[in-house]
């Protein structure tokens, strides 16, 4: 799970820095002297200039991929602008006649020019600057958003996690594998508890807590109250008839009964 959160991370901070070089580039296509000029005004060598620009990439061959991958971290962190970055691509299906204000970044990837009567060009590329200044600054707006955010994402990876691996023991147990249902189960519930545990910085001292362990503390500190500590430990007995008993079997019902009441603990005790 923290895996697939630095993945997101590591994921972003690549977005941010390519769609940075984006913005250079889209500008050195559209206005290169005035880049070279104020690269040269920055102190900038010849030799310098030449390396940097070189190393631009195309634009028009890069944003595509660029976009698709912004699209899918957008909609995981900040959905409410999906649609705002959406519309500085795509072509407005009102639109009459093309504005500097509606000219979108498809247009420039067409090559689109708007020329007036006389044949001298009335809009072009360059109006594409804008836009995709405003989709870079809306992926810039995910990174203030992503700690914030760090927490709810955890929780929405964990839960479908959790889901899964409770339809796996199902699936054992339909199957009669009663034994390795209640087990895979039993680490479902240990991993949430230790999970509400976090949540609430609490710390065990265990080197290895059990379920029990995990309980006690939640109910020590008032997280839970009498009965959910005991349905958690009948749950845990269960569990353990799965691991450790030899002399006892457990039967379909006992796994049935731990699945639903680990689901209802994983959503009612965070």
């Amino acid at each position: 799970m923290s895996s697939n959160l630095e993945k997101h991370k590591i994921d972003l901070q690549n977005l941010l820095r390519n769609g940075e070089n984006l913005l250079n580039a889209i500008q050195f296509e559209c206005y290169p002297e005035k880049v070279i000029h104020s690269l040269s005004e920055a102190g900038k060598s010849e030799a310098e200039i030449k390396k940097i620009t070189k190393e631009l990439p195309a634009f028009s061959s890069e944003y595509q991929n660029w976009y698709s991958e912004s699209l899918s971290i957008i909609k995981l962190i900040l959905p409410d602008r999906l649609n705002d970055f959406t519309k500085l691509y795509e072509k407005p299906k009102s639109r009459k006649e093309i504005l500097f204000g509606n000219y979108v970044i498809e247009d420039y990837l067409q090559g689109l020019t708007i020329k007036n009567g006389l044949g001298e060009i009335k809009l072009g590329p360059y109006a594409a600057i804008p836009q995709f200044r405003q989709q870079y600054n809306i992926l810039k707006s995910v990174e203030r958003r992503f700690e914030s955010s760090l927490f709810a994402i955890k929780k929405l990876v964990q839960a479908d996690l959790f889901d899964s691996e409770l339809d796996s023991a199902k699936e054992l147990s339909n199957n009669k594998f009663y034994r390795a249902a209640g087990a895979l189960a039993g680490v479902v519930l240990e991993k949430h508890l230790s999970q509400v545990c976090d949540n609430h910085k609490l710390s065990l001292k265990k080197k290895n807590p059990t379920i029990n362990d995990f309980n006690e503390q939640i109910k020590q500190k008032g997280i839970i109250d009498i009965p959910q500590w005991r349905f958690i430990q009948h749950l845990a007995d269960i569990r353990n008839l799965c691991d450790h008993s030899k002399k006892k079997e457990p039967i379909a019902q006992d796994i049935e009964d731990m699945i639903i009441g680990i689901d209802k603990v994983i959503k009612t005790i965070c």
